[in-house]
């Protein structure tokens, strides 16, 4: 049980770490011109990324080769990130249109899609 709660918590620091990446490449391909859905797609990409070194690193013990490991925990993420980008769109169309709705439209999605992240990387991806 510790074990899984060390892991959660690492996980969890993965996520924050992602967030902040997830949110600076958004506003930066909007910036450039990107839509909200196409800004989305590629900064999800970029925190899944950020996330999987991160936890290949710190939270999880790195299993297959590094390139079949980033394939398998991209796929893994899918779940998480359909899950994710159902509440970003739902919180961007209740929300103003402000400069800080697609922040908080991103971490409202981060915050439901931890768990089913969690669980297919445990179980999918670092299973040992």
């Amino acid at each position: 049980m510790r074990k899984a709660s060390r892991q959660l918590g690492s996980f969890a620091l993965a996520g924050a770490l992602g967030f902040v990446v997830d949110v600076g490449v958004l506003y930066a391909a909007m910036a450039l011109g990107a839509g909200w859905i196409a800004g989305r797609l590629l900064s999800f990409v970029a925190a899944a990324y950020s996330t999987w070194r991160f936890n290949r690193r710190f939270t999880f013990a790195a299993t297959a080769s590094p390139w079949r490991e980033w394939w398998r925990y991209l796929a893994s993420m899918t779940g998480g990130m359909l899950v994710n980008f159902l509440v970003y769109s739902l919180a961007l169309s209740l929300l103003p249109a402000a400069w800080w709705a697609p922040g908080l439209a991103v971490g409202c999605g981060s915050v439901a899609g931890l768990a089913v992240n969690f669980a297919s990387a445990k179980l999918f991806v670092f299973k040992s």
